[in-house]
C-alpha cells in the first residue's frame, strides 16, 4: 500500500512492452480509468506492494523469489534487493528508506536507499516474533501501522491471534486489537489521518477505526462490503490505495473495486491478472499502478492519488 512516484517519460517507454486491452476500460465517472490498461512487466513469481521514492523510481516485491524489484524513472528494472525474507508491502519513509514487511522473518524493515543496507524496526511483541506482517501505512508523525495475518507464517501462529501494529516513531510497539481478526491484509489512512482502513481477506466486510491518536483507534464499523463473483460470499480484499477525495481502491478478486469515503461502491477496474496490490503515481499521480499475479499493470485515470506526508 504504497505510493508510486512515476516520471511520463518512463510510461511512455514501458506501454511499448505491452499492452494488456486493445479497448479502453469501463470509466466510473470523475474516477476513470481514462485509457487502455497496460501490461509494464511479466514473469515474476507473485507480485505486491508497490511503492515509489520521491525520484521516481518504483519498487515492488516478488515474494515467492524473495526480492524486491526496482523499476527506475527511466524505465530500466532491475533487483533492488536479494533475499527479501519474503517482503510483501512496502512504502517509502522520509529518509528515503524503502520500509518492508518481511513475511518471511516475522519483522519490519528499512532498507537504505541503495538497498545494501537493512535495520530492524521492529521484531517481536511482547518476547515473540510476529506471525508475518504483510501490509503497512506511515502516518505523519513517522510512525507505522501495520497487519500480521497468518500467510507464510509459523504454526502455530507466535502471536497466537491475527491482528493490527503500531510501531511508534520511537520504537514502541501497540497492539490495537487484542482478539482474532479474519485475516488483516491491506492497511490504509484516509488523507487527513483520522480513519485507519483496515481490508480483511477472510471476510467480504471491510472495516474502518477512528484513529483518536497515533496508535490509538476507537470502535470500528463496517466501511463497505465487497462484491462478490458468483457463488461465493465472503471474499475478502488485498492490498488498496486511496485518492485525494478519500475514495479507496481496494484489490479484490473481480479486480480493484472503488468505494466513496461513505462506502458507496461507484464501480470495478477489471485486470487480465487478479489484482494483489494498487497504488497511484506518475508526475501527476493519475496513473494506477497495480501488482498482478505475474504481472506490472498501469492505467491512466482521472482521479489522483493521495501522498502521504510521510512519504514526502
Amino acid at each position: 500500500m504504497l505510493r508510486p512516484i512515476f516520471t511520463c517519460s518512463a510510461i511512455v517507454a514501458l506501454i511499448t512492452l505491452a499492452v494488456a486491452s486493445a479497448a479502453d476500460a469501463p470509466a466510473i465517472p470523475g474516477i476513470g480509468p481514462v485509457g487502455a490498461v497496460q501490461k509494464l512487466h511479466s514473469g515474476f513469481a507473485f507480485v505486491e506492494g508497490p511503492a515509489a521514492d520521491r525520484a521516481g523510481n518504483l519498487y515492488f516485491s516478488d515474494i515467492p523469489n524473495e526480492k524486491i524489484m526496482k523499476l527506475d524513472a527511466g524505465g530500466k528494472l532491475s533487483v533492488f534487493r536479494e533475499k527479501s525474507n519474503a517482503a510483501n508491502g512496502l512504502m517509502v519513509n522520509a529518509k528515503g528508506e524503502i520500509v518492508a514487511c518481511e513475511m518471511g522473518s516475522g519483522q519490519i524493515a528499512a532498507y537504505s536507499p541503495d538497498g545494501r543496507e537493512r535495520r530492524v524496526l521492529a521484531a517481536e511483541y511482547q518476547g515473540k516474533r510476529f506471525n508475518a506482517p504483510n501490509d503497512l501505512v506511515i502516518d505523519k508523525q513517522g510512525g507505522i501501522y501495520f497487519t500480521d495475518p497468518q500467510f507464510r507464517a509459523p504454526m502455530p501462529l507466535p502471536q497466537t491471534i491475527r491482528s493490527v501494529y503500531y510501531l511508534s516513531a520511537d520504537g514502541k510497539v501497540t497492539r490495537l486489537f487484542d482478539k482474532d481478526l479474519p485475516a488483516p491484509n491491506g492497511v490504509i489512512l484516509s488523507p487527513d489521518e483520522k480513519t485507519l482502513y483496515v481490508i480483511p481477506s477472510a471476510s467480504a466486510e471491510m472495516m474502518a477505526y477512528p484513529v483518536l491518536s497515533p496508535g490509538k483507534v476507537g470502535d470500528g464499523h463496517v466501511y463497505c462490503k465487497l462484491k462478490q463473483r458468483a457463488g461465493q460470499q465472503n471474499g475478502g480484499g488485498d492490498g488498496l490505495a486511496i485518492d485525494t477525495k478519500g475514495n479507496l481502491y481496494i484489490a479484490s478478486a473481480l479486480g480493484i473495486q472503488v468505494f466513496d469515503p461513505a462506502g458507496k461502491h461507484l464501480g470495478t477496474i477489471e485486470f487480465p491478472e487478479q489484482p494483489a496490490n494498487c497504488d497511484f503515481g506518475g508526475a501527476d499521480m493519475k496513473t494506477l499502478y497495480v501488482t498482478a499475479r505475474t504481472s506490472l499493470y498501469a492505467v491512466k485515470m482521472e482521479a489522483q492519488g493521495h501522498v502521504f506526508a510521510a512519504a514526502r
